[in-house]
């Protein structure tokens, strides 16, 4: 599955800022708590996402920097 399948852009949900589909979660809390040492299974616990959830975010961060 592609990060596009599970991370959605909407401006009417969390003021148009990546989130994982269905939830209110931002990409970017995920991501800055695996770089602030949160393991992956410790946030998925946290935030409620599974691993292709979180696995989605990272690839959608990597994709957003790249450009």
């Amino acid at each position: 599955m592609e990060w596009r399948d599970l991370i959605a852009v909407d401006p009417e949900i969390q003021r148009g800022r990546p989130v994982i589909k269905g939830t209110r979660v931002l990409v970017q809390v995920l991501v800055g708590s695996l770089a602030g040492g949160m393991t992956a299974e410790d946030v998925c616990e946290q935030y409620r996402v599974n691993e292709e959830q979180l696995r989605a975010a990272l690839a959608y961060a990597a994709e957003a920097l790249a450009e």
